[in-house]
């Protein structure tokens, strides 16, 4: 490879290309203006071409110098980004888990305190996000999603089928609550923009077309649904522990199958091969636990 030009006559070169003039750059690089001007001096010299020439009291960048200047910024972009990526790629020490906010926040929170008992050496940090993360660039060590799996690059592990209930507080509509399909769908209903027409179609009745309020994040709907404002459907996963506290209650029999399944999913890295392990030996005990629960619950209400 050629030889490069420092490092620090790139950064003042766009500085001043940017920003228009040397004290600016200097003041925004903490230096002084001399030492911006040697630094182009120096830069000038290594390429054999001037990238500024100076108009008055000023200086105006060359036809060469702004081309120059796109790609230094483009570059030192680059750099930057690297330098971030590899800074926040976690420690052996630490547990970098993915998971969508609702399934962190209903279902893996009240759990994760076990994790941590059993396993202190570990630091664990959550990336909670409703866009799927990419965690083949190395920023998380596993995660969880809901999906048809199949992720290019990813191992996983199917941890359950999931399903969709009908829910409320047990203080909506003064305790009134609705007890046919029919009344369910006169609402008030909260809802995403994922389909209730499984549940609909065994329950005999189209899908509502209406709603009172479309939220994107089940946290806000379950929230708003806790305070009585009104009835949704949701994923057993996500209402179970608000059922078993008596903050919900389910509103029918009727449940239908949620399409897409809960899944484990990492990288495959070396370095990360032990703690993924250890996360998956444990979480598969609480999925257990989790379905056995689900099937005593259901053996009592029958």
């Amino acid at each position: 490879m050629k030889a490069l030009p420092p490092l620090a006559a790139l950064r003042s070169f766009e500085a001043v290309a940017r920003l228009g003039g040397i004290t600016r750059a200097a003041e925004e690089l903490h230096v002084t203006h001399s030492a911006i001007s040697q630094q182009i001096r120096l830069l000038e010299d290594m390429l054999g071409l001037p990238l500024f020439v100076r108009e008055g009291r000023g200086l105006r960048v060359t036809e060469e110098g702004r081309f120059y200047a796109l790609q230094v910024r483009s570059g030192l972009g680059e750099l930057s980004e690297a330098t971030r990526l590899i800074q926040a790629r976690p420690r052996e020490s630490d547990l970098a888990l993915a998971v969508l906010p609702s399934f962190g926040a209903q279902w893996l929170l009240p759990r994760l305190h076990r994790f941590q008992a059993l396993y202190p050496r570990y630091r664990v940090s959550i990336r909670a996000s409703l866009d799927i993360q990419d965690l083949r660039q190395g920023l998380v060590d596993v995660g969880i999603r809901i999906g048809q799996g199949d992720w290019e690059g990813l191992r996983q592990l199917k941890l359950f089928d999931d399903e969709l209930l009908m829910v409320a507080s047990p203080a909506f509509n003064g305790g009134r609550l609705p007890k046919t399909p029919q009344e369910i769908m006169a609402g008030p209903l909260i809802r995403s923009v994922e389909s209730w027409q499984p549940w609909c179609q065994l329950a005999g009745i189209d899908e509502p077309g209406e709603a009172s309020m479309w939220i994107n994040d089940s946290n806000l709907i379950l929230g708003m649904v806790r305070q009585g404002l009104g009835i949704t459907l949701e994923r057993r996963s996500l209402v179970q522990r608000d059922l078993d506290s008596g903050q919900l209650v389910r509103l029918t029999d009727i449940v239908a199958p949620y399409p897409y399944p809960c899944w484990l999913v990492w990288p495959v890295r070396e370095s990360a091969r032990a703690k993924q392990e250890v996360f998956t030996s444990w979480l598969q005990g609480e999925v257990a636990d989790y379905l056995a629960d689900l099937r005593r619950a259901d053996g009592l209400a029958g």
